[in-house]
């Protein structure tokens, strides 16, 4: 059995290494073309497992790379519910059967006829860098662990059933394998593309905001458990910590099923697609807009409140809406809104327009610039952690000069003059 047989894994994404290796190991290649097809498997199969940060038996990682990644039938039911009953199952054992002998396929024979030593070495690799272009590292420690229990299942059986949990536990597909997605416009089609660098925030790691930090996780917990929630708006200066406490909470709940999509405004009119995508997945959504504001002119935030309560169509359970904005009520207001009556005679029904957005939003959460006392306790947190060879008197003294020519107090401006200086610790030592 080959890869003309199978049936779920009919259309996998990055399969021509798969049918490449094929060709070679049935001796389907005419002889003067199949040293030169070798060499190309051998070189895509490195540049695939450089991009994911593989390691171990490549072969076997880039086979579990297959399986991870293709969204079937099969695999998205047992994602929601686990262990699935009717016949799919039947479907599914056959593929997985074809699969497993994939796996046992001894291609360091290919070496032989060729003379090299290129399959010993992709069989027992070593990455040369530690991170990943592709996945973050836990995803493809995962993957590389499952390529070790595949490859030692002692039949078809237990090579399905290793499968049906790695479903059930951590998804399929992109949405599975990674925290956060960025909204794309490809060919007139609407798509999820992941983020692959996302900053390793931790909520511990954001000194002070503990009662909007406690509100913010309170009501992203009860989201994340199935228990009523909010859309959440985090307001307040700039450089408080709020698109920070966003990334925290991702990396935080990431394990329990969180994944965060991010829109900008001008894609607002995309949301309704964005929804249909994910409405029946396995995950909880956070559509996250970062820095929202509207100026009179722009009408997109109209799609959100339709959204949001309003439109016919009842928003999935499975997705919520958070959003940080330096503006308490999103768009811009003018004394003209109240003052201007020869454009609109019921100027009340003008401002409760721009108003309404913000009111839909259950739960408001404000970050407000800290205060001296609370500003010089961020820089001697984030110092001490730092490991700053600076005493504490001069740290404030030299913080103080800093804010005043630097957008003022704040935590973003707090951590921008600790990196100051320890950019300065390698040279002098005079901070002044």
């Amino acid at each position: 059995m080959g890869t003309t047989e199978l049936i779920l894994y009919k259309n996998i994404e990055h399969d021509e290494i798969l049918k490449g290796m094929e060709r070679l190991m049935n001796q389907e290649e005419v002889k003067e073309g199949r040293k030169a097809l070798y060499f190309d498997m051998i070189h895509k199969i490195l540049d695939l497992s450089a991009k994911h940060g593989f390691e171990g038996n490549l072969w076997h990682t880039y086979l579990t790379f297959l399986l991870v990644n293709q969204e079937t039938v099969f695999s998205v039911a047992n994602e929601l519910s686990g262990k699935v009953k009717g016949s799919i199952n039947e479907i599914a054992f056959r593929d997985y059967g074809i699969f497993r002998e994939f796996f046992h396929w001894d291609i360091k024979k290919l070496d032989k006829e060729f003379h090299t030593d290129c399959c010993r070495m992709i069989v027992n690799y070593r990455r040369a860098l530690s991170d990943s272009k592709v996945f973050q590292q836990k995803v493809r420690e995962r993957i590389c662990q499952l390529s070790i229990k595949l490859a030692s299942a002692k039949n078809s059986k237990r090579f399905m059933s290793i499968m049906v949990k790695f479903y059930k536990d951590f998804g399929v597909g992109k949405l599975g394998l990674h925290k956060g997605f960025r909204v794309e416009e490809r060919e007139g089609k609407v798509e999820l593309l992941p983020i692959t660098s996302i900053a390793p925030v931790r909520l511990e790691d954001l000194v002070g905001y503990e009662i909007a930090k406690k509100k913010l996780i309170e009501n992203t917990e009860a989201f994340i458990e199935g228990r009523r929630a909010n859309n959440c708006l985090l307001f307040g200066d700039a450089g408080t910590g709020k698109s920070s406490s966003m990334k925290g909470i991702l990396n935080a709940y990431y394990d329990k099923g969180l994944r965060m999509i991010e829109l900008y405004k001008h894609q607002l009119t995309y949301i309704h697609e964005v929804i249909e995508k994910v409405k029946h997945r396995n995950y909880k959504f956070i559509l996250f807009m970062d820095d929202l504001s509207f100026e009179d002119f722009e009408t997109e935030y109209k799609y959100l409140k339709a959204l949001i309560e309003g439109g016919l169509e009842k928003k999935p359970d499975n997705i919520l809406i958070y959003a940080t904005s330096n503006r308490r009520h999103f768009i811009r207001e003018k004394f003209s809104d109240k003052e201007d009556r020869r454009e609109d005679l019921h100027t009340s029904d003008t401002v409760q327009e721009k108003l309404s957005l913000a009111s839909r939003f259950g739960i408001t959460i404000y970050f407000g610039a800290p205060d001296k006392k609370e500003f010089e306790q961020i820089v001697k947190v984030l110092g001490k952690r730092s490991g700053l060879d600076i005493q504490e008197k001069q740290l404030l003294f030299e913080a103080n000069k800093w804010e005043l020519t630097h957008g003022g107090r704040s935590g973003r401006s707090a951590q921008q003059f600790i990196d100051y200086l320890l950019g300065k610790q390698k040279g002098r030592r005079d901070f002044g």
